[in-house]
């Protein structure tokens, strides 16, 4: 028992080191025009500082300052970020700027030329490897009038996507007319494995979501209990996901970030004074506090520019919400039948059942204050 609880307050303190809610997205929008590629790249500053040498890198929020002080590093890293072969060539970047846009996020803007003859463009971005494992780039190319071309999920393991360009005689008509080129069939490839992934590695490593549900199961008595709780959880936070993405509701995550580690020292405070017993009520308590989730979970859609553009909602919107269930009935599966053992000697619920409650308090605590007193 000893051993369990040190493992477990391991895991805990490893949670509570890490930056809890870390989607790990970055996102770059192209335009193709007739002569040139045009690639705008957007980081969050935590991002950011990873392709900065170790002794240039800050934490929390850049100021104008900070941004000035390495703003020639950051245009030297640019060309780097993006390697675009026409064919076996490699284009060099006529134009390339960097600037630190409103909620601190850092924007990479590079020009590539291109000829009306081009037939397809191949993008690698190689600095992904070199971001916190997980990261994903959703990339999205499009053409002067803003219909798509084409659009993937990049990472480290895959980090390629070709623009094809429909340079035959019949798009070669067609644009001497001033019709939209037909997109190929790749063009419109669906990204649905993309956001499901997206979706099942986001609760996975979204640390402060899994502590919520561990404290929610760590009282658990019965499999009636755990579908009510898991299953409000999941209609509330869908509730605000769905309406955060589509901008109907949405919450500045100043105050989101917060009140979901609140909701966690919330949560453990309670199991400590209710001494293991599972509270009554709690379903009704899980709703309210999963509506608050699921603005987090909405920041990850936000972040990629779901719901902003003319491109569909629904795809992502319910992928990506599906990918986020499939996260937690995993953990639920591999969770409860532990603790529902353990709850069999009577040592656990006296002793076990309060120190992991507190233990989790203790880390909500830890994020409250880090998102409040310490931003």
């Amino acid at each position: 028992m000893r051993r369990l609880f040190a493992v477990v307050g391991l895991a805990l303190a490893g949670c509570a080191a890490l930056r809890a809610h870390d989607p790990g997205i970055s996102t770059a929008q192209g335009e193709l025009r007739a002569d040139a590629l045009i690639l705008a790249t957007g980081f969050a500053p935590a991002d950011v500082q990873q392709l900065l040498p170790v002794g240039d890198r800050s934490e929390g929020s850049w100021s104008q300052a900070e941004f000035d002080a390495v703003h020639d590093r950051l245009l030297a890293i640019a060309p780097r970020l993006w390697e675009v072969r026409r064919g076996e060539a490699l284009l060099t970047p006529r134009d390339i700027r960097v600037e630190l846009l409103a909620g601190d996020n850092v924007s990479f803007h590079l020009v590539y030329p291109r000829s009306a003859a081009d037939e397809k463009l191949t993008l690698r971005a190689p600095k992904l490897g070199e971001l916190p494992s997980g990261h994903r780039q959703f990339v999205i190319i499009s053409d002067e009038r803003g219909s798509t071309i084409t659009k993937k999920l990049l990472s480290a393991r895959d980090p390629v996507i070709e623009v094809p360009l429909g340079a035959g005689p019949a798009a070669q008509a067609g644009s001497a007319k001033g019709e939209a080129p037909a997109q190929t069939a790749a063009s419109s490839a669906p990204t649905f494995w993309g956001f499901l992934k997206l979706g099942i590695e986001h609760i996975w490593t979204g640390y402060d979501h899994l502590l919520f549900l561990f404290a929610l199961l760590l009282v658990c008595r019965g499999f009636r209990s755990i579908v009510a709780i898991v299953s409000c959880f999941t209609i509330a936070h869908s509730v605000t996901l769905a309406l955060a993405t589509l901008n109907v509701v949405t919450l500045p995550s100043r105050l989101v970030e917060p009140a979901i580690a609140a909701s966690i020292v919330f949560v453990g405070a309670e199991n400590l004074w209710r001494r293991g017993e599972e509270p009554r009520g709690r379903w009704a308590l899980t709703f309210a506090f999963g509506l608050i989730h699921g603005f987090g979970f909405a920041s990850v859609l936000r972040e990629l520019g779901v719901g902003q553009g003319s491109e569909g909602v629904a795809m992502p919107l319910l992928t990506f919400n599906l990918g986020v269930e499939i996260g937690q009935i995993v953990v639920a599966a591999v969770v409860l039948p532990i603790v529902w053992q353990l709850r069999k000697s009577e040592a656990f619920l006296r002793r076990g059942v309060p120190v992991l409650s507190a233990m989790v308090a203790a880390a909500g605590l830890y994020w409250l204050l880090q998102r409040t007193w310490f931003a």
